[in-house]
């Protein structure tokens, strides 16, 4: 099972409940990253104070566009 927790033109962030996990991937790149256990706790509480600052899709984007450095696994389709 995932949830989608965001969906914008340029990134999504999937969330995964039973493995304690969450993916970001940059569509424009069709690459991404898969944050496990502690740290995927600290980047959700990380984007949910980016919401708080504010909420707007430039923001949030702008937000995640600093784990850029750490897409590195490049996005497949089955």
């Amino acid at each position: 099972m995932m949830n989608v927790v965001y969906n914008s033109d340029n990134y999504y962030v999937v969330e995964y409940p039973a493995e304690h996990a969450y993916e970001l991937v940059d569509k424009r790149s069709a690459r991404g990253t898969f944050f496990q256990g502690d740290v995927a706790e600290k980047f959700m509480q990380s984007m949910k104070g980016a919401l708080a600052e504010e909420a707007s899709a430039e923001h949030i984007d702008e937000f995640l566009g600093s784990f850029d450095i750490l897409l590195n696994m490049p996005v497949v389709y089955h």
